[in-house]
């Protein structure tokens, strides 16, 4: 992912009006390893309950703006599968639900997937292959099953943002 600036944030987004992008609290953009990050995703410090992520979608950075589900009664969530990276996280999956953008939003329409509750899904797609999933653990193969997951994480994640931007 290509390094973005403060300001290509909080213009990218594209179910958010602007009041919601101007008021939203953006992580540290020093920290992250832009080149070993499929999307960025953080969760709003100030309303925690309020989540982004931005990717690149057709070359330029598209965000959305997310709502996290409250926590159960019983304060603890149930393990669930990233649909992004596919992986059963240590911090476990998080239902978070999209505005639709456009006038579908408007009209209160909105998407929902479960993603990694802190957005860890470019580091568990770039984690080691386990035995399973690489057999003999040949290095070649071992790159190939990373490549096919880092792959298979850009096209679900790409396609969450063009389902939130679809009019239908």
């Amino acid at each position: 992912m290509n390094p973005l600036t403060e300001k290509q944030i909080r213009a990218s987004f594209v179910n958010a009006t602007r009041r919601e992008a101007t008021q939203a609290t953006l992580p540290d953009l020093a920290e992250p390893a832009w080149d070993r990050l499929d999307y960025l995703g953080w969760q709003d410090r100030r309303a925690p309950l309020s989540a982004y992520v931005v990717l690149e979608l057709d070359g330029a950075p598209t965000g959305v703006l997310l709502r996290a589900s409250a926590a159960p009664a019983s304060g603890r969530r149930r393990k669930a599968l990233c649909a992004w990276c596919r992986d059963l996280a240590s911090v476990g999956a998080m239902l978070y639900v999209a505005r639709r953008g456009g006038a579908s939003g408007r009209a209160g329409n909105t998407i929902g997937t479960l993603v990694c509750e802190d957005f860890s899904c470019s580091r568990n797609t770039r984690r080691p292959p386990t035995s399973a999933e690489s057999g003999t653990g040949i290095e070649a193969i071992a790159d190939q099953v990373v490549a096919e997951r880092i792959a298979g994480l850009r096209e679900r994640s790409t396609q969450f943002v063009r389902d939130v931007l679809a009019t239908s």
